[in-house]
């Protein structure tokens, strides 16, 4: 008797917890959807480039992370579109000489296909909104101010203290920065338009005659970076390169100190 109760205990259980698991996997799909999206947002870090450099300064960054929600919302709505075509195309197939059952207007797709749009054009000019508003802001009180000429073919660069940087002979100038620091760069041109381009910085400005543009950079990294001129200026444009390279503050500044005591001796 005792033997027959444990048996009818365990079928019990056994019953009971296939059922659970019925439920468990009975689940909506909605569920699903938004634990992918969830999944999908916690791994935002790691996502591709798209092509793009991930920015060695905080303004690009900044520049980079809108790059990333623009390719991402066009890899949405693209997917959403053409799957909506091809499901419509399987799904709505000719399947006989019969005339199909005719719709004139559907009045709640009609206004989810409007208001989404808008609702996403809106979102994206927003975020553009904010993320150049971040990149283009000048801080008053910067830890460094430095000048940069473009001029027939090369760049100078001028530091507090009468350090100059200049080309010399088939040596480009180096535009020396200090890492986790703000600087404030003042560009301007001698003669023509020129392009002040780093790649690696996400990040173009115009040099252009009689107009001064200042910006700024906060390195996030030490390392060496290639800049160039972006705009073809003359005869020698390609010539028109130069070294970027963050150290750290300690480093900047014992440069620095260095390039000045150069200048009084």
């Amino acid at each position: 008797m005792e033997l027959g109760i444990v048996q009818q205990d365990k079928l019990s259980a056994g019953t009971t917890f296939g059922r659970l698991i019925k439920q468990r996997a009975g689940f909506p799909k909605r569920n699903i959807v938004g634990l992918l999206l969830g999944a999908l947002a916690l791994t935002g870090c790691n996502l591709p480039a798209f092509g793009a450099f991930r920015g060695a300064t905080t303004q690009g960054q900044n520049e980079f992370h809108l790059w990333q929600g623009f390719i991402l919302t066009a890899i949405v709505v693209g997917a959403v579109t053409w799957g909506a075509l091809v499901y419509a195309m399987f799904r709505f197939r000719r399947r006989g000489d019969q005339i199909p059952k005719q719709t004139h207007s559907n009045l709640k797709w009609e206004l989810i296909y409007t208001i989404i749009p808008i609702l996403i054009v809106i979102g994206l000019f927003a975020a553009t909104y904010v993320s150049e508003n971040e990149i283009t802001a000048v801080s008053s009180h910067p830890s460094l101010r430095v000048t940069v000429v473009g001029f027939q073919w090369g760049w100078k660069f001028e530091y507090p203290g009468g350090v100059d940087i200049v080309p010399r002979g088939a040596n480009y100038p180096t535009l020396e920065l200090p890492e986790g620091e703000t600087t404030t760069i003042k560009l301007v041109s001698n003669d023509v338009v020129h392009g002040f381009y780093i790649p690696e910085f996400n990040f173009s400005r115009y040099a252009l005659p009689g107009v001064t543009n200042y910006f700024d950079f906060t390195p996030t990294r030490t390392g060496s970076y290639v800049g160039r001129c972006s705009q073809l200026c003359g005869l020698y444009h390609a010539e028109m390169l130069f070294h970027v390279r963050v150290v750290s503050s300690a480093e900047f500044n014992n440069w620095l100190t260095s390039q000045q005591q150069k200048v009084t001796a």
